[in-house]
């Protein structure tokens, strides 16, 4: 525990059983108590590995995506007592051993989430393997959301983060996506609840069994990211109206 608040980290998993134990072992289980791993009907034996190693494991009988896992993982966190929730993806693309560093702002009070970020230090992603295509677009991407949104972030597109259990309890995160734009949807949401967001620098890993996104699914992710922004601007400017990015409560 941190000031006294239950730890939960969540394990969005796909084809994880090669990284898992690598990831497990990272975790520093004096700061996390507990561990939930949300399997999204993998074909390798990720669930079973999960279930040998003592986690609690929840199976999705058919794959929902990068998104409708996470909606798993938070809805499991929540109902196990979670105060703070940090999502840790088992490939071992992003590092266990900053736990402490990202969930300590939350345990303390002193923030609501807590991304980390790959484009913090200058030059940093690029000399941990980004592609200099993703490079470029994660700034692209990072910048039009900012001035979308009204945020300050280095970075919109890390895997890596962690929140309190009140942005989980009040924003609708089950009406975003199932896929990989609901990690933008979400930062939209916490705006409109005038959530505080801290960012810590974070290593760029790229290697052969991280999971990673190509050109192709690249530009369509890119394209995804647009309309979450289109709609975000629309409802702001009362064109049209939607539950998700409206505050109630």
């Amino acid at each position: 525990m941190r000031h006294g608040k239950k730890i939960i980290a969540v394990l969005p998993a796909y084809n994880a059983e090669k990284t898992l134990r690598q990831t497990l072992r990272d975790i520093p289980r004096d700061v996390v108590d507990d561990i939930i791993l949300v399997d999204d009907a993998s074909a390798d034996g990720t669930a079973s590995l999960s279930r040998s190693l003592g986690l609690t494991t929840i199976v999705h009988p058919r794959n929902l995506g990068y998104g409708g896992n996470q909606k798993t993982c938070y809805t499991a966190a929540l109902h196990a007592g979670a105060d703070v929730v940090i999502m840790i993806h088992p490939d071992h693309q992003y590092d266990p051993t900053l736990v402490p560093a990202m969930v300590e702002p939350l345990a303390a009070g002193e923030a609501d989430a807590v991304f980390g970020s790959r484009m913090l230090v200058p030059g940093g992603a690029l000399s941990g393997g980004m592609p200099q295509w993703k490079y470029i677009a994660n700034a692209f991407l990072t910048r039009a959301a900012n001035v979308c949104i009204g945020t300050h972030l280095s970075e919109y597109h890390s895997g890596f983060r962690a929140y309190s259990r009140a942005v989980l309890e009040r924003v609708p995160y089950s009406l975003n996506s199932n896929n990989f734009v609901f990690d933008t949807e979400i930062i939209a949401q916490l705006a409109v609840y005038n959530f505080r967001i801290k960012e810590i620098p974070i290593p760029t890993k790229y290697f052969k069994d991280a999971s990673t996104v190509g050109f192709w699914k690249g530009v369509q992710y890119g394209l995804n990211i647009f309309g979450v922004l289109m709609r975000y601007q629309l409802h702001r400017l009362g064109i049209i109206r939607t539950k998700q990015f409206s505050k109630t409560g």
